[in-house]
C-alpha cells in the first residue's frame, strides 16, 4: 500500500488543568472559529531499545480514533515542522498484534540500522478540536487542547497525565498565525512546551553528546562527521521516497564525510574502510545524479534554442535516451540502500562518533593542529591541477573545500575565504566535467538520429556549445586557482 505524506508546521504549549483558554478570535488573521468537535486518540509508539528514532527527532505510531488514525511516521524539516508519513490501520482494530508495517520501517533503515522496533508507549487522548478561518472563510490553523494519560510500555506502572495545547497552521500562506497565536496564548499565561512530541515527555531521548567544533582538533573533525552522518541519514530517507535532488545531496554528504576521514585520518586513525566504503557509495549514486544533471541541462540546452535551430524530434529522443537509463540507474540505488555493505558502513560510522578511536594529536587545539592537514590538502590540489585532468583536479579541490569546511569554527574568517574561494574553483571546474560528459550523449545521439533519417544538425550545434563550453573553462580556471592560492588559513 502506498505511503502518503502529510506536512505539518505546529507548536506545543503547556497548560495547567485549570487553565482557562483565551478567544481564538483574537488572535491577528482569524475571522472566524468553528467547534470545538471532540475525538478520543489511542496511540501505541515504537522505537529501539536504544531509542535511535528518537536520536534523530523521529516518531512512529499507531493511532486510532480521530480523522488520520493509522500508521504515523514523523521526521524532523526544519523549524517548527515535521513531515508527517502515513499509511491506514490493517484488518486488526485492536492491534494486539501489530506490528509496524514493512513500508514504513523500510523508510526507518538508515535511523535503526535494523534493530527491531518495539512498542515503549501507549498515548490516551481526549482533545477538543477548533478550526480557525481566515476572511476568506478558507483555514488558517487548527487548534487542539489534549488531556494526555501516558504509559511507558517497559514494565513500569507509572501513569502520567497532562494537558497540552498544540496550534498548527493550515499551510504555508498561514505560518504568520503561529507568531500571532503565541502572543495570545502567553498572555493567557500558557507556555511553549519543553519537549517536541508527546512520547518524548513519556520516555525522553537519550542525551546526545556534540563535540565542540572550536576545541580540540578531534573535537572539531567528530563535530563535522556527526553532522554529515545525520544529514547521510535524512536524505537516505528522502531517496527511498524518490524525493527530488535527495540522491544529489546523500552523494553530497558521503563525498564530504569521505573528505574529511581522508584529510584528517591522522586524528582518526582506523577509519580507511569506512572511507573506502564511503567512495563505493558515492560511485553507486554516481549514475543517478549524473544523468539527471545531464538531462536537465540538455533540455534547457534545446529550450534555450531558437525555434528554426531545433532540427527534428529532438525532445523525444532525449526522452527515449534518458529514460532507461534513469530507470536502471534508480534500481542501482535502490540495490544499494539494501546492501549489507551499506549498513555495515552506517554502523561503523555511527561507532566512531558514539566510541571514536583518536590519534594522539587529536587533542591537541583544533586552531593549531588543523591547519597542517590543511596544508598537505592544498599541496595535493596543486599537484593536480599541475600535472593531472581538469576532473581529478576537482576532486582535489573539492577534497580541500570540505576539509577547510570542517575548519571553518576553528579556524574563522580565514578558513571560511578560502573555502569560498576553493568553492569557485570546483565550480568553474565543474562546468568543464559537465561539458566533457555531455560530449559522447550529443555525439551518440546525433548518430542514432541520423541512423534514424533524422537530421542531426541539432546535436552536432549543442555539441560544438560544449567543447566551446570547455574551452572557456580551460582559459579561466586559472585565475581561480590563483585566488585560492592567495588564501591559506595556515598562515592566517
Amino acid at each position: 500500500m502506498a505511503v502518503t505524506s502529510h506536512a505539518e508546521t505546529e507548536r506545543k504549549y503547556e497548560a495547567a488543568a485549570d487553565t482557562k483558554l483565551p478567544k481564538w478570535s483574537d488572535i491577528p488573521g482569524v475571522a472566524d472559529v468553528h467547534g470545538p468537535r471532540s475525538e478520543h486518540l489511542s496511540a501505541v509508539y515504537f522505537d529501539t531499545a536504544d531509542q535511535r528514532l528518537a536520536r534523530y527527532g523521529a516518531t512512529l505510531r499507531r493511532r486510532t480514533g480521530g480523522e488520520d488514525a493509522g500508521w504515523h511516521l514523523k521526521v524532523p524539516a526544519g523549524e517548527d515542522s515535521r513531515t508527517e508519513l502515513r499509511l491506514p490501520l490493517d484488518d486488526d482494530p485492536s492491534g494486539a498484534t501489530n506490528a509496524p508495517p514493512e513500508e514504513l520501517v523500510g523508510l526507518t533503515l538508515a535511523m535503526t540500522r535494523g534493530a527491531v522496533l518495539r512498542p515503549i508507549a501507549q498515548l490516551k487522548t481526549s482533545r477538543r478540536v477548533w478550526e480557525l478561518a481566515g476572511d476568506d472563510g478558507g483555514p488558517v490553523a487548527e487548534v487542539t487542547d489534549d488531556r494526555v494519560s501516558a504509559t511507558r510500555l517497559d514494565g513500569s506502572s507509572n501513569v502520567e497525565e497532562w494537558r497540552e495545547l498544540e496550534v498548527e497552521v493550515a499551510g504555508p500562506g498561514a505560518a504568520g498565525v503561529l507568531a500571532g497565536a503565541e502572543k495570545v496564548l502567553r498572555k493567557a499565561g500558557i507556555r511553549r512546551a519543553a519537549h517536541s512530541s508527546k512520547v518524548a515527555r513519556v520516555v525522553p531521548p537519550p542525551a546526545v553528546a556534540v563535540p565542540a567544533a572550536d576545541g580540540t582538533a578531534g573535537d572539531a573533525v567528530l563535530a563535522y562527521v556527526g553532522a554529515q552522518f545525520a544529514e547521510l541519514v535524512a536524505q537516505d530517507l528522502l531517496v527511498r521516497r524518490d524525493a527530488p535532488d535527495a540522491v544529489h545531496q546523500m552523494r553530497v554528504a558521503a563525498r564530504r564525510l569521505r573528505a574529511v576521514l581522508r584529510v584528517y585520518r591522522r586524528l582518526l586513525p582506523g577509519t580507511e574502510r569506512m572511507s573506502t566504503d564511503l567512495r563505493w557509495l558515492g560511485r553507486r549514486l554516481a549514475d543517478a545524479r549524473d544523468l539527471e544533471v545531464l538531462e536537465e541541462h540538455l533540455r534547457a540546452a534545446v529550450a534555450a534554442l531558437p525555434s528554426e535551430l531545433v532540427v527534428g524530434p529532438v525532445s523525444g529522443r532525449l526522452t527515449r535516451h534518458f529514460s532507461p537509463a534513469a530507470a536502471a540507474a534508480r534500481e542501482v540505488v535502490t540495490d544499494t540502500l539494501a546492501d549489507q555493505r551499506y549498513r555495515g558502513m552506517l554502523d561503523d560510522l555511527a561507532g566512531l562518533l558514539a566510541e571514536p578511536d583518536l590519534g594522539p594529536r587529536a587533542a591537541k587545539r583544533a586552531a593549531k593542529e588543523l591547519p597542517k592537514h590543511l596544508r598537505r590538502a592544498y599541496r595535493k590540489t596543486k599537484r593536480r591541477l599541475s600535472d593531472d585532468t581538469p576532473h581529478r583536479a576537482r576532486k582535489a579541490a573539492k577534497r580541500y573545500r570540505y576539509a577547510l569546511e570542517a575548519a571553518e569554527p576553528a579556524l574563522g574568517r580565514a578558513a571560511k575565504e578560502a573555502r569560498k574561494r576553493a568553492k569557485d574553483l570546483t565550480k568553474v571546474l565543474g562546468e568543464h566535467q559537465d561539458g566533457t560528459v555531455a560530449q559522447p550523449v550529443l555525439r551518440d545521439l546525433g548518430m542514432q538520429a541520423h541512423m534514424a533519417g533524422e537530421n542531426g544538425f541539432t546535436y552536432g550545434l549543442l555539441l560544438e556549445r560544449e567543447r566551446a563550453r570547455c574551452a572557456r573553462v580551460e582559459e579561466v580556471y586559472p585565475a581561480y586557482w590563483r585566488r585560492l592560492t592567495e588564501a591559506r588559513p595556515w598562515n592566517a
